[in-house]
């Protein structure tokens, strides 16, 4: 295949944001064998419908979102005289999302929202977290606690708050963390007792709560874990309760202020502009959602739509890394660039070439699993089948967010000395892309719900099957006249044993000493993800050779797709011996 120039994708001093549409469209359409839009809303919305609302929402992101990302950097969230101010820009941003219908589109018909399938409200994820990732947390976090209560709370409390945080008049925000009670909700200590009216006097800390406290919406509806006089030891006495920053009023109006107090503000790495809070309750009046006890099931309707989420949070932010640096090589000229013409920018360059494609072969697939896992759940709302679209979450959550560091960083490197300087505003992406791994579940706590509840608990028939699909996705490849084609299909097939084979040793090795399994856990994660990653360009390279005249995006895709396969599939051998190793005592 011919040597190519990946095209620029972003303009101006390529600090911009340009919305991947075109990619989209294909996905959308083509890439998985159907609409699939059409086919999770039974026809009542196609994939041609839905590329009108993508086209506006990037358009959105491209002119109203991405110029505050800097600010919001710069600025960041501060408190004074115990109230969170955001960074110069976001409150009209955000007013105007909220009154461009966004929030709702994004909310079930249950909710009273539009009901968007999933797939298109990821594809406009990205786009809100390629313009903006601390801005888009807000409404992020609002989507799961609206789904929250829909699913969970009392008829009252649905009328009473899903109305207002679908217009996105009201945010929401999750209030797990404490002092003491980080990954290990167990040891949660805030109180809750029951007042005589019915309701619930909330008491206790609590940390590390995005969008805890801000001055860009009316009202704040806190999700919060607590306990009750009596309740059982661990995870079991745990309940979750509905606090507002301000009470409501029988008409609907607000009230008083409620006794929630904004006690700090952290000073992070990276995401300034979304602040991450400490609250203290005393005796805040809460409202109990869901069973007594029981508070972590309907927390985890949240904990799950986040997890998703943060991982098409890392995409988006990948995204906006490589654009800069792929802008910056395309117009960078700096020294004689091996066997082309003289003033050929460094995107030439042997080894910068190669930074690009790993990162733009690694985007693709990541993209194109988003809106797979997507699919999934969409489905799964429908058949109720909810082991393949669960299988996917914690391998979206994981991977995306680890690959978002590893591409910002080699963003940097692309960038030079320059990308070192925060001036440049590429060091930015790498600072905003590294808490990814660790908020919503760690990387270590997402591959272990992928071996203990996902491969352990059915003993590897999920994986099986998974496994079987990629098989007879990849025999249909091979059987195509094309030598990438044929490139690809081979090593998806040696990618493919090797990842059985490691299946297999981590079940064995776990039904012997569980420790074997856990301790290797990371590292199937990442085979898997790999594996899936190779999956979708296999999706990809059949889509686009289905064309027959091949257009410059599908010889991009088949560059793409054979650059994963020799650069980044092949880790899966490597990586299925660290796993068949266990754990080294």
């Amino acid at each position: 295949m011919a040597m190519q120039t990946l095209p620029t994708t972003a303009t101006g001093t390529g600090t911009g944001f340009t919305p991947p549409v075109a990619d989209y469209e294909f996905l959308l359409n083509e890439a998985f064998g159907t609409d699939i839009v059409a086919r999770s809303t039974g026809g009542t919305l196609t994939a041609e419908d839905a590329m009108d609302a993508i086209a506006a929402a990037g358009e959105f992101a491209a002119e109203v979102v991405a110029p505050l990302n800097r600010v919001g950097d710069t600025d960041g969230a501060r408190l004074v005289n115990g109230a969170v101010h955001v960074p110069e820009g976001f409150k009209e941003a955000y007013a105007a999302f909220a009154q461009s219908g966004w929030v709702s589109a994004a909310s079930s018909e249950k909710a009273g929202g539009d009901g968007l399938p999933i797939s298109i409200t990821t594809v406009l994820s990205e786009f809100w977290n390629a313009s903006n990732a601390a801005l888009t947390l807000c409404p992020g976090l609002s989507l799961g606690a609206i789904r929250t209560i829909a699913s969970a709370a009392s008829q009252e409390l649905k009328d009473t708050y899903l109305p207002k945080m679908v217009a996105g008049e009201w945010t929401g925000t999750m209030n797990l963390t404490e002092p003491q009670a980080g990954t290990d909700l167990g040891a949660v200590r805030s109180m809750a007792r029951q007042n005589p009216d019915g309701t619930w006097a909330v008491s206790g800390q609590k940390i590390f709560i995005t969008w805890g406290d801000h001055d860009m919406a009316e009202n704040i509806i806190h999700l919060v874990l607590a306990r009750t006089e009596g309740a059982p030891e661990g995870h079991r006495g745990i309940s979750l309760f509905l606090v507002p920053k301000f009470l409501v009023n029988p008409d609907g109006t607000l009230g008083a202020r409620n006794g929630v107090t904004t006690v700090g503000v952290e000073h992070k790495l990276g995401i300034h502009g979304s602040p991450t809070c400490a609250l203290q309750y005393e005796n805040a009046t809460g409202y109990l959602v869901g069973e007594l006890h029981r508070g972590l099931q309907g927390m985890f309707v949240m904990m799950n739509e986040s997890r998703f989420g943060i991982g098409v949070q890392g995409l988006g932010i990948a995204t906006r890394a490589f654009q800069q640096a792929n802008a910056y090589a395309n117009s960078r000229i700096q020294g004689a660039v091996m066997g082309r013409a003289e003033g050929t920018p460094i995107s030439g360059h042997p080894d910068v070439r190669r930074l690009l494609l790993s990162m733009s072969s690694r985007l693709s697939a990541m993209r194109a699993l988003a809106v797979y896992a997507a699919d999934l759940q969409d489905l799964a709302e429908q058949n109720g089948d909810m082991a393949l679209a669960e299988f996917f979450i914690p391998i979206v959550k994981s991977w995306l967010t680890e690959e978002a560091v590893s591409i910002s960083s080699d963003a940097i490197q692309v960038h030079g000395g320059t990308g070192f300087i925060e001036a440049t505003g590429a060091a930015q992406h790498l600072r905003d892309a590294r808490i990814g791994p660790i908020y919503e579940g760690t990387t270590a706590i997402q591959s272990n719900d992928l071996v203990g509840r996902k491969l352990l608990k059915d003993m590897g028939q999920t994986a099986t099957r998974i496994l079987g699909m990629i098989q007879a996705d990849v025999d249909a490849l091979a059987a195509l006249d094309n030598p990438v084609a044929k490139r690809t299909a081979e090593r998806m097939g040696r990618a493919l044993a090797a990842t059985q084979g490691a299946a297999e040793q981590l079940v064995m090795k776990a039904m012997g000493d569980p420790r074997n399994a856990f301790a290797v856990s990371v590292p199937f994660q990442e085979l898997l993800s790999l594996l899936a990653g190779g999956w979708m360009h296999t999706k990809l390279v059949t889509a686009s050779l289905a064309h027959g005249s091949l257009s410059a995006d599908d010889e991009r895709r088949l560059t793409e797709a054979d650059f994963f396969g020799a650069h980044h599939l092949a880790k899966v051998h490597a990586l299925a011996e660290t796993v068949s190793a266990g754990e080294i005592a």
